[in-house]
């Protein structure tokens, strides 16, 4: 089955649709589907955010939420290293 996923501006996973939902919501539009998930955001003014919809495809929805687990505790350790450089005073 493919999947919509709609990740903001920090590559979170905010809303998730399949198929069937998007042609029955969205007319079968990935960009109306982007568009909506837009105007949700009540912090955006206007309703104009940054983001993206990406499409996936897994067998099942649970091998699409594994997924998407997997790929948050990847972003999170990537974020959460340290470096080993330290600022220069000049």
């Amino acid at each position: 089955m493919r999947y919509y996923v709609y990740f903001d501006a920090y590559g979170h996973a905010r809303q998730i649709v399949n198929e069937q939902q998007l042609a029955e919501k969205y007319e079968s539009e990935p960009a109306e589907f982007l568009s909506a998930m837009c105007r949700k955001q009540p912090d955006t003014g206007k309703g104009y955010t940054s983001g993206h919809v990406g499409t996936l495809c897994f067998d099942t929805e649970k091998d699409l939420i594994d997924y998407l687990a997997e790929l948050g505790e990847e972003i999170e350790e990537f974020y959460a290293c340290g470096s080993g450089s330290r600022p220069y005073n000049f």
